[in-house]
């Protein structure tokens, strides 16, 4: 029974973790280390993100849909100007994700190796303290609504730290973002439809890891975990997407570096 409330509570955690935030990656950690619920392995984290993946298309999927659908028209219709700033839009996505696609690649067998609470402790406060500087300097600050391509380089190179254990996607971009004076609403859309073109080849990658493993899976926790991230995902996103304010931003600051102090103290003592 205690087996299947760990796969139910790492699914839970995963759904929350991944849209705030706040490092799914360095909770699954923390979780691992004081409740001893330790991960069942990579694949399991794939199956799980395809969870966050499927809860985030249907939440976007009238804005999958226009800019698919304007994409494809852009190229093969007469009528390009209709269709340009949704192809554009899509290009721009491309170009966020590919930094951290490139170092995910890179590095992810020597970030495997340094997940641990000194690492998520480390990152945590880094990401607590980037967020409060947001929440400080809102007022500095003229937003704009259009991401531009010089505002998707910045998002995408910020992003890339999101490797590191600790160090939070959605956080990530949201500093990338709002240090090139993008709204914060724009940022969050930008965001999760980011997350969903880079999830395209990690979830097909889970699948295929998931019929190749040759290790004991356990169906009904898989499946249960599965359900809970996708229903906490969802959400999560849509909370998100309707109250999440830049005040909000010093909430999550304060709790990543407590956090992080707390992961610290932990390795330390």
């Amino acid at each position: 029974m205690w087996e299947i409330i760990k796969y139910i509570l790492l699914g839970i955690v995963q759904g929350i973790t991944e849209i705030l935030p706040i490092s799914s990656s360095g909770h699954l950690v923390l979780f691992q280390e004081l409740f001893s619920l330790y991960e069942p392995g990579l694949v399991f984290e794939m199956f799980t993100n395809m969870a966050s993946f499927l809860a985030l298309l249907i939440l976007f999927h009238k804005d999958v849909i226009t800019l698919v659908k304007g994409s494809f028209l852009y190229i093969f219709s007469k009528e390009k100007e209709a269709y340009k700033e949704d192809f554009f839009y899509v290009i721009k996505l491309i170009i966020a994700v590919i930094p951290i696609g490139i170092f995910g690649l890179l590095f992810k067998d020597y970030m495997a190796s340094i997940k641990n609470l000194l690492t998520v402790g480390i990152s945590l406060m880094a990401t607590g303290a980037l967020l409060l500087t947001i929440f400080f300097t809102r007022n500095s600050i003229k937003d704009h609504d259009e991401i531009t391509y010089k505002d998707s380089i910045v998002i995408g190179l910020v992003q890339s730290f999101a490797i590191f254990p600790g160090i939070s996607r959605s956080g990530s971009t949201i500093i990338g973002g709002r240090s090139s004076k993008v709204s914060l609403q724009s940022i969050l859309k930008f965001s999760f439809l980011a997350y969903l073109l880079i999830s395209v080849p990690t979830s097909i990658l889970g699948i295929y890891d998931l019929t190749q493993t040759t290790q004991s899976i356990n169906v009904l926790g898989y499946s249960l975990a599965f359900i809970a991230t996708f229903i906490f995902t969802f959400i999560t996103g849509y909370l998100v997407m309707k109250k999440l304010k830049v005040e909000h931003m010093v909430y999550f600051g304060i709790y990543c570096s407590i956090v992080g102090i707390l992961a610290f103290s932990i390795f330390i003592f």
